[in-house]
């Protein structure tokens, strides 16, 4: 029987699945992004479809006694490496921007002369 819960984690998966491909689609994100999230929110639709799976894997692979504190403990390493790629990529960026800067300013600043 399926519960309130998952369903509302189907129509979810589905919605971020759809959201992926239309990111896609507009060149927002690249193939190898798209796939890499296609492939997360299928895992999580098959985890709303067959939550009791987990116990399994949890229980019996990982010697954890809840299947939340898997859960958890994932959410926070996603949230700490995608943290660490946002910082990265906005350095890298602020990086980019100073050099475009300094060079229209070494452009001005020769043309004022």
């Amino acid at each position: 029987m399926i519960t309130g819960i998952q369903i509302l984690g189907i129509l979810f998966g589905l919605f971020m699945i759809y959201l992926t491909f239309l990111y896609q689609k507009r060149k927002e994100l690249t193939t190898r992004e798209s796939l890499v999230w296609s492939i997360i929110w299928i895992a999580f639709l098959l985890l709303s479809l067959a939550p009791n799976s987990l116990n399994l894997f949890v229980k019996g692979v990982l010697n954890m006694q809840r299947p939340l504190d898997f859960l958890i403990i994932l959410g926070f390493m996603f949230l700490i490496g995608t943290s660490f790629y946002n910082y990265s990529a906005i350095k890298r960026n602020e990086r980019r921007l100073e050099e475009i800067v300094r060079k229209i300013a070494i452009r001005r600043a020769g043309e004022t002369k």
